[in-house]
């Protein structure tokens, strides 16, 4: 816990410097591949200090997201997995040393793979779940990559843009609510969203 509140105080020192864009993209980048800090900390930082360059900042986040997570997706297709189906050394470490990775969870994603492809890219991207985990398992289970991108570009940007645009319109009094608050409406909007599709699929 200790290191985590260091990483979230040292996350948060970039927006008072000139490289906070930068830090910016770099803390989204990462953060789809290993690192446990969302980059929105950051975002909302900047987008304080900024008002009028929310919407920069939501874009640079959403590039460096998603590019990211095109790394996330290579490690997985390439280097998770050896020829014969085991857990190469790499995965091994991911397992042992980074937050939010491990076995039962590996394997409990590729049924959710199977029956959902789309939606669970577009729902780990969107809600506070790491969305790491599901850009590696992606590329392991071999998710059609461009489906993966269209996924992946709609949820990141729409929670980094909903973000963005709470600022620019109520500014630092919204700061509270966004922090206490916004992992919980972006669950149930994409509880209520998804499940207007699931309705539709069962009705039709």
């Amino acid at each position: 816990m200790v290191i985590l509140k260091n990483l979230y105080n040292w996350v948060l020192s970039w927006a008072q410097t000139k490289y906070g864009a930068v830090a910016l993209f770099v803390l989204a980048f990462i953060e789809s591949v290993f690192f446990p800090i969302p980059p929105d900390i950051l975002l909302i930082a900047l987008a304080i200090g900024a008002t009028a360059k929310a919407f920069k900042y939501a874009l640079i986040c959403t590039v460096g997201s998603v590019m990211g997570a095109f790394v996330g997706y290579g490690i997985g297709y390439f280097a998770w997995l050896t020829g014969t189906g085991e857990f190469t050394a790499f995965a091994n470490f991911f397992f042992n040393h980074i937050p939010g990775f491990t076995t039962e969870l590996y394997y409990s994603i590729k049924t959710l793979f199977d029956e959902w492809d789309f939606w669970v890219i577009f729902t780990a991207g969107f809600t506070p779940i790491p969305y790491k985990v599901f850009t590696i398992t992606s590329g392991v289970f071999d998710l059609n990559f461009a489906m993966f991108t269209i996924a992946s570009v709609i949820s990141r940007g729409a929670r980094f843009f909903l973000v963005a645009w709470l600022l620019w319109k109520f500014g630092p009094t919204i700061k509270l609510f966004i922090e206490k608050y916004f992992n919980l409406l972006a669950v149930a909007f994409t509880v209520v969203f998804i499940g207007g599709f699931v309705l539709i699929k069962y009705l039709i």
